[in-house]
């Protein structure tokens, strides 16, 4: 999906690491929410509550997921999964601009 119809924006932005990383939250009628955002390059550590599901609209990164030792590459147009109450880090190659889901 290109767009979203119908959603509101939260304008205060989500800003992490020094400001390397930035979201903004998108909410849903239905009471789902997303994050819009962009990623400089760096290494970055995350946990979430829900589960969630990473796009990557553009950017090359790489991911080390929850109870694994490889790490897998991402580019532009893949997605990766994230289990709920879960650590995972990102190796972020190019700028990265992604949408994240939040799964309840």
């Amino acid at each position: 999906m290109a767009q979203f119809h119908n959603v509101t924006i939260v304008k205060k932005a989500n800003v992490y690491y020094g400001g390397k990383v930035t979201s903004r939250a998108v909410l849903f009628s239905d009471g789902s929410s997303k994050t819009l955002g962009i990623m400089l390059p760096g290494e970055y550590e995350f946990n979430t509550d829900d589960k969630e599901l990473m796009e990557i609209i553009s950017g090359d990164l790489e991911v080390l997921l929850p109870g694994k030792e490889v790490w897998i590459s991402i580019k532009s147009g893949e997605s990766f999964e994230v289990p709920a109450q879960a650590k995972f880090v990102l190796r972020v190659k190019t700028v990265m601009d992604y949408c994240c889901s939040f799964i309840k």
